[in-house]
């Protein structure tokens, strides 16, 4: 059996999108579109330099035009948020009396133990639930759960 160039850059293709269900970024995509485009380039018998050309080509077009579009709308704005600034606008639950007057306290979240502030002027009592507001270091500045979805 004889593979031809353009089957090769098919192949490849089809692998990298398989990749790309299985990693975020829409990076493996762009390389994809690339491969295609060679396989094109490859199915009319065009030079190994004209396809490899083709392939830099096209996913660098990919990734500098269709990526940023992908990412922002397919992936939407809460898929970028990773460590600590994921836990804005999470529930927490009061695990040790939130007082203003000191700054002292902790909070849940997610079975995860954080120091807690809140600025809502009125101590929070344990087994509250609150909303992250802000996170500040290794604080969770909290408000109470009515008062913290409004905002």
């Amino acid at each position: 059996m004889h593979l031809d160039a353009w089957h090769i850059w098919t192949i490849i293709a089809l692998a990298l999108i398989i990749g790309e269900v299985f990693t975020a970024g829409f990076v493996l995509a762009c390389f994809a579109v690339g491969s295609l485009v060679a396989a094109i380039a490859g199915f009319y018998h065009l030079d190994v330099t004209l396809q490899l050309l083709a392939f830099s080509a096209a996913s660098l077009a990919a990734f500098f035009g269709v990526r940023p579009f992908a990412l922002a709308h397919l992936a939407g704005p809460e898929a970028h948020k990773t460590n600590v600034d994921a836990l804005v606008g999470r529930e927490a639950l009061v695990s040790e009396r939130l007082d203003p007057a000191t700054s002292q306290g902790r909070v849940k979240v997610d079975g995860e133990d954080w120091w807690g502030v809140t600025r809502s002027g009125r101590a929070i009592e344990p087994g509250e639930k609150v909303v992250v507001v802000e996170v500040e270091g290794a604080r969770l500045i909290v408000e109470p759960e009515s008062t913290g979805r409004e905002g």
